[in-house]
């Protein structure tokens, strides 16, 4: 009864835990200034697929999990950073050392101090749970980077789409978790950042190409859904801007 009662507590507290962890490897990539690929890899990993599937291990009998008996934010912080060392593994040729990892995990995270056997009994944890199946090649950064090169190639104003703004509305998307079933679909949410990021970005007098028309000819997705989720989109950036 008492596990049971302290796995139902736990499940309810990681929607909670979510966004300030999510928003703590978003800075932990900025710090360690690796590549974008990596980054947004790492979110994939770490917010789409392990966050949602570790409730099922809270309780388990099976002492290797005990990173995550109990759940904690260091522990979380600690998953999201062995997130970005194993996307570093999968996009650079070289990733940061485990002693550069600690180093950082000793300065960030603040209420618990990880050994570098807490680091590697982690990467086996997080490659289990994601029954080590960790490609990358289906997420919404690839997607929108090669959406925004053909727009570039066809029209002069893909060059005033600021290609940062892409990116922090993709890090907004992810810090709430009502807003990460965009990600579901990288393909079309792809589509509809772009479509966002260039409502946000290009001056309103240069608003002459017929973006949605053009998008919905790239991708075949229906312009009513993709002019919808970009609405959305901008809904929530303008709401976490005001």
């Amino acid at each position: 009864m008492v596990g049971r009662r302290r796995a139902t507590m736990e499940s309810e507290m990681l929607p909670v835990l979510r966004s300030s962890v999510v928003k703590f490897l978003i800075q932990s990539a900025h710090d360690l200034e690796v590549p974008p690929i990596v980054k947004y890899s790492a979110l994939s990993l770490f917010a789409d697929r392990f966050y949602s599937s570790i409730s099922g291990f809270t309780s388990s009998n099976d002492s290797s999990y005990w990173l995550l008996q109990p759940i904690t934010e260091s522990n979380l912080q600690l998953f999201a950073l062995v997130s970005l060392w194993i996307s570093s593994k999968l996009h650079t040729s070289h990733p940061p050392s485990i002693k550069l990892l600690k180093a950082f995990g000793d300065k960030m995270i603040k209420e618990q101090h990880f050994m570098t056997r807490d680091f590697l009994d982690a990467e086996v944890i997080f490659m289990r749970i994601l029954n080590f199946e960790i490609g990358t090649a289906n997420i919404t950064f690839i997607f929108l980077e090669e959406l925004l090169n053909q727009f570039k190639e066809v029209a002069k104003v893909g060059e005033l789409v600021n290609w940062e703004a892409c990116m922090d509305v993709m890090d907004l998307l992810y810090e709430k978790e009502e807003t990460t079933v965009f990600y579901r679909s990288p393909c079309s949410s792809a589509a509809a950042i772009l479509i966002a990021s260039y409502l946000i970005t290009v001056p309103v007098q240069e608003w002459e190409f017929p973006i949605v028309p053009w998008v919905h000819f790239v991708t075949a997705f229906k312009e009513d859904d993709i002019v919808k989720q970009a609405r959305d989109i901008l809904l929530h950036v303008l709401e976490t801007d005001c």
